[in-house]
């Protein structure tokens, strides 16, 4: 996890200095500490959490709780977007999970902390504590989207409360359920899908299966490639979040539109050589223009499914931008 660490007296720094090299993390310290312990000053401790909180994906205070809760309460947001939060005593003794257990992972940050410090990890999720099925930890080890944040929640209260809950997967499984879901719909349900269908009472929750063909003209903008693939996902019912990489011809490797456009995403971009997609086999949507150009029949179509996919949209024109998507092979493990 991606964490930063800070700590306010010599005692506290020599414990953040283990947890630090353990995480590969940096530790600050008081200006006063700095030069003498070896470590990075900080200058505020209204600055350096600012500047975590927007980089960090943990944020592991070596003090006293009081400090870490006025530190971090100016930037507070939602469960679904705030860091991990984790407090320890200098001591070690206890490694306390205050913020994003779940989704942001401090829970399992905290258990990390403990048995490193030879501490014990204060968890106070309900779930956690009842030794219930949490979905979005669940979600998240599995690398899944929340499709809807306040029906997750509503999962979790039934779930609380001691209702079963549905479960279905438009992708085959392997293993058991855990306790507290069963197989079929019931009142609330868990869908395990990368479809934009949108049913009361059930909880999407989406996998990154989908894999963007992208061919374009030269000098066409990120915004013009975001239009086009919002056109075509919204064609074939399929939601944005569970794209997982993209993939063109390497003529397009450095197109900087289509640079902008995998950045804005967090996606990947896979690239390949006219031979390479010449000598796939397959139907795939024939133009000479195309060929002409690029020196193969078909660009997105053809990178899609060499990526590794089966074709469930075909080329999508217009605007200078084309679109294919593919769905590669998906196993949920329970």
């Amino acid at each position: 996890m991606n964490c930063a660490v800070i700590a306010f007296t010599r005692r506290g720094a020599a414990l953040g200095h283990r947890l630090a090299e353990a995480w590969g993390a940096p530790l600050c310290v008081p200006p006063r500490l700095a030069e003498e312990l070896g470590e990075r000053a900080y200058d505020s401790l209204e600055a350096w959490t600012a500047e975590a909180w927007g980089s960090r994906e943990a944020l592991v205070f070596v003090g006293a709780c009081g400090i870490a809760v006025r530190a971090i309460a100016p930037h507070l947001r939602d469960k679904f977007t705030d860091p991990a939060v984790i407090a320890l005593d200098e001591g070690g003794s206890w490694a306390i999970a205050l913020l994003s257990g779940h989704v942001g992972g401090a829970n399992a940050l905290a258990r990390q902390a403990a048995a490193l410090t030879g501490g014990q990890a204060v968890v106070t999720t309900a779930t956690d504590v009842n030794g219930l099925f949490a979905v979005d930890v669940w979600a998240r080890e599995r690398n899944l989207a929340i499709g809807d944040r306040v029906l997750a929640k509503e999962v979790s209260a039934a779930i609380l409360e001691g209702e079963t809950v549905g479960f279905v997967s438009d992708f085959p499984t392997e293993g058991a359920l855990p306790k507290g879901l069963t197989w079929g719909p019931r009142r609330l349900t868990i869908r395990v899908t990368d479809r934009e269908d949108r049913e009361p009472g059930v909880l999407r929750l989406i996998p990154g299966t989908l894999i963007l063909g992208l061919g374009c003209r030269r000098g066409k903008s990120a915004g013009d490639l975001e239009a086009a693939v919002e056109e075509a996902l919204g064609k074939g019912g399929l939601d944005p979040r569970a794209v997982g990489c993209t993939a063109s011809i390497d003529l397009k490797k450095d197109e900087p539109g289509l640079l902008e456009f995998c950045r804005a995403r967090k996606l990947p971009l896979r690239t390949y050589s006219a031979q390479a997609l010449e000598a796939l086999p397959g139907e795939f949507t024939h133009s000479d223009l195309v060929r002409k150009v690029t020196g193969v029949d078909n660009v997105c179509e053809r990178a899609a499914v060499l990526t590794g996919g089966d074709l469930v949209l075909p080329k999508q024109a217009g605007n200078g931008v084309t679109v294919a998507v593919a769905r590669k092979k998906t196993t949920i493990y329970l």
